[in-house]
C-alpha cells in the first residue's frame, strides 16, 4: 500500500485531472488524499467579497460528496483566494503543501502541469516542487503532472512552457464511471459541450488518451521526478 496525495488548485481539478487514477489507487488499496489549495468560485465576482460564503461552502460540500465517489480518505482545504495565487506569497502556498506532506508522508504526488493557462495551476505546480524537494530523508519518490480540461489545452502562448505532452498513461477503463459520478457532484462547475469542462469533454479526452496507449480509456501524466533506491 502506498500513500498518494493529489494537490489541486481548485475544487473539481482533482476529478478532471486524476479522478480515474485516484479511484484506481483507492480500489487497489492505496491511501489516497486530496489537498485543494484554492477556495473556488470567488473569482467570479468583481471582488472576492462579492461572492457569498454560502456559495463556497456549497462548492466544498460538492467536493466532499465527489470524494466519496472516488475513494479519497480525506480532503484538505487551504482556502487561498480563487485565481489570485499570484497575490499570495509563494512561501505561504509552499508551507500549506509542506504541512500536508509532513502529516501524510506520501510516496506519490499528482499535481498540475506548470504550463497551464490558469495562474493558480502554475503556482500550485511550483509550490509542490518546492515543498517536495529531495532534502534529507524525504518521502516523496514520484511526482506526476496532470492535465486539466479548460486550462491545459487553452494555453496557446508559445513563450511559456510547451504544450502538455504526457509520457505516462494509466488505464481507467474500469474506473471511468466513478470519475463521471464524481464530476456530476460539481453542479456549479459543469458546463455544456463543446466547453471542455463538460461530461462530453471528459469522455472525449479519456478516449483520446486511451487511443494513444492502446486502451479504451486513460488518464495521461507527465513524469516530473522519480527516485529509485
Amino acid at each position: 500500500m502506498k500513500t498518494v496525495l493529489v494537490v489541486a488548485a481548485h475544487p473539481d481539478d482533482e476529478v478532471l485531472g486524476i479522478g480515474g487514477t485516484a479511484a484506481r489507487h483507492a480500489a487497489e488499496g492505496d491511501f489516497v488524499y486530496a489537498l485543494i489549495l484554492g477556495e473556488g468560485q470567488t473569482s467570479r465576482g468583481a471582488h472576492r467579497e462579492d461572492v457569498d460564503s454560502a456559495v463556497v461552502d456549497a462548492l466544498h460540500k460538492n467536493t466532499l460528496e465527489s470524494a466519496k465517489a472516488i475513494g479519497f480518505r480525506e480532503v484538505f482545504f487551504a482556502n487561498f483566494p480563487d485565481n489570485r495565487f499570484d497575490h499570495v506569497d509563494l512561501l505561504e502556498i509552499v508551507k500549506a503543501v509542506e504541512q500536508i506532506i509532513a502529516k501524510l508522508k506520501p510516496q506519490i504526488i499528482y499535481t498540475h502541469y506548470s504550463g497551464d493557462l490558469n495562474i493558480d495551476h502554475q503556482y500550485t505546480a511550483r509550490a509542490v516542487l518546492t515543498a517536495a524537494r529531495p532534502i534529507g530523508n524525504y518521502c516523496v519518490k514520484e511526482i506526476y503532472a496532470f492535465e486539466t480540461l479548460s486550462s491545459s489545452e487553452w494555453n496557446f502562448d508559445s513563450s511559456m512552457q510547451p504544450a502538455f505532452s504526457p509520457n505516462v498513461f494509466v488505464d481507467i477503463t474500469d474506473y471511468y464511471e466513478k470519475k463521471e459520478q464524481a464530476m456530476n457532484c460539481y453542479v456549479s462547475e459543469l458546463c455544456q459541450f463543446p466547453h471542455p469542462r463538460s461530461l462530453a469533454g471528459m469522455d472525449v479526452l479519456s478516449k483520446t488518451r486511451g487511443m494513444a496507449a492502446g486502451m479504451q480509456r486513460a488518464e495521461a501524466f507527465l513524469l516530473i521526478r522519480k527516485t529509485v533506491f
